[in-house]
């Protein structure tokens, strides 16, 4: 049975929902230009950190001034931009790039942007929980390295790290200097070989209070989550990492090429 509206109703109905489907549209394109100032804003492209007048973005973008002030509503929000009075629309949050193309340390994913240093907040063998040992195909109750790490570039804290390494390789790490080194480089001294492939999640998670508190970040606040497990070149696991970023500090960034 097909139920039909009164022309009457019908007819009071449409204002209403033709200005619902204007602002949904207006919204939608505000979060499509707020999309593309973001890319502009993390690639540098704005001289001096001060974004054009909304009149020449929207003249750029063939955007109306609505959808203009909203996309930056957008961007504020995210504490990427903030407005000033007498000079216009400024960036305050500068983020940096890390790949996700290459295996590297964070010291040498960022050495273009500063020093990176470590915090070494835990260092000391530990039984391998279960998954840990099955992961790094160790016997059950194996023990590990276990280090905590804050890792902050100029000083300002970009990440806390979780790492488990198998006893054989992180022994001699007990005694080396953690706090201005990368693992990765450390793991390859002294396995004398190089690091080859690693299997890799990347998600979005609300921090903990713990996580929250060292990375000086907003309690409850999303911070990026990456998991890897890294192999040497002969395909052993050799490093097994949680690693929390402040998500408003850290841009992930690859090339990816199309197989089938």
């Amino acid at each position: 049975m097909v139920r039909h509206m009164p022309a009457e109703r019908t007819r009071q109905h449409a204002g209403p929902v033709a200005a619902a489907r204007r602002r949904r549209l207006r919204a939608d394109r505000a979060r499509q230009l707020a999309d593309l100032l973001r890319h502009q804003i993390l690639g540098g492209r704005f001289p001096g950190g001060v974004l054009p007048h909304e009149d020449m973005i929207a003249a750029e973008y063939g955007a109306s001034r609505n959808t203009v002030r909203q996309a930056l509503d957008l961007l504020r929000a995210e504490q990427l931009v903030e407005r000033q009075p007498g000079v216009g629309t400024v960036v305050v949050c500068r983020k940096y790039p890390h790949a996700l193309d290459r295996l590297m340390g964070l010291a040498e994913t960022l050495h273009a942007h500063g020093r990176v240093t470590n915090e070494v907040r835990t260092i000391s063998p530990v039984a391998a929980p279960a998954p840990v040992a099955d992961r790094l195909r160790l016997p059950p109750g194996a023990e590990v390295l276990y280090v905590e790490r804050l890792r902050r570039l100029d000083g300002l804290p970009l990440s806390l790290d979780l790492t488990y390494i198998p006893m054989d390789i992180g022994l001699p790490l007990l005694g080396a200097d953690l706090e201005n080194n990368d693992i990765f480089r450390l793991i390859e001294e002294t396995a004398q070989q190089p690091l080859g492939t690693a299997e890799m999640t990347l998600e979005a998670v609300n921090a903990d209070a713990h996580s929250a508190a060292v990375l000086q970040a907003p309690r409850g606040t999303a911070v990026l989550m990456l998991e890897r497990l890294t192999h040497l070149a002969d395909g052993c696991p050799v490093d097994l990492e949680f690693i929390r970023f402040r998500g408003d500090r850290i841009t992930m960034r690859g090339l990816l090429r199309r197989t089938l």
